[in-house]
């Protein structure tokens, strides 16, 4: 199981990173193909980028949670959502399978969430503190280093 979902991350990772060798017109063929229209006129092509990388994270993972989606509308347009004592956005889970990453120095480093820990680099660590420190040679507080506290 932990292998098929390494492979499906490898597959998404190896896909996300052919968008960089799209040209703007292929990206801008894929939001047509997305959205059965063509971009607004000036749209950058980072956005272009994110839109399909989005579309094949979805398409992989699946798309947010009805009510997510909402909150997050919502605050984008400024508005409170009234029918929740707080308008904070859920943190994600870190269930297992979660795949955590974390660029260093010019390295990226994966972190796969297992049921027996956190692996990374083929080796099985009790917390993310210890990953990394592994990583840096200084005590940082592992979730955030990952960027999973906030």
């Amino acid at each position: 199981m932990i292998n098929k979902r390494i492979d499906q991350a490898s597959k998404l990772r190896s896909e996300l990173e052919h968008l960089d060798a799209l040209d703007r017109q292929e990206l801008a063929d894929l939001w047509i193909k997305q959205f059965k229209h063509p971009p607004p006129k000036g749209t950058k092509r980072g956005l272009l980028e994110r839109a399909e990388a989005y579309r094949l994270q979805a398409k992989r993972y699946g798309k947010l949670k009805p009510e997510l989606r909402r909150r997050l509308i919502a605050i984008a347009k400024g508005s409170s959502d009234t029918n929740r004592q707080s308008s904070r956005v859920p943190k994600p889970g870190l269930g297992i399978g979660t795949k955590l990453i974390r660029e260093w120095h010019g390295k990226t480093h994966e972190v796969l969430i297992t049921d027996n820990g956190f692996v990374w680099n083929g080796e099985t660590y009790g917390s993310l503190s210890a990953i990394a420190f592994a990583i840096t040679r200084a005590k940082w507080s592992g979730p955030r280093f990952f960027g999973t506290d906030k």
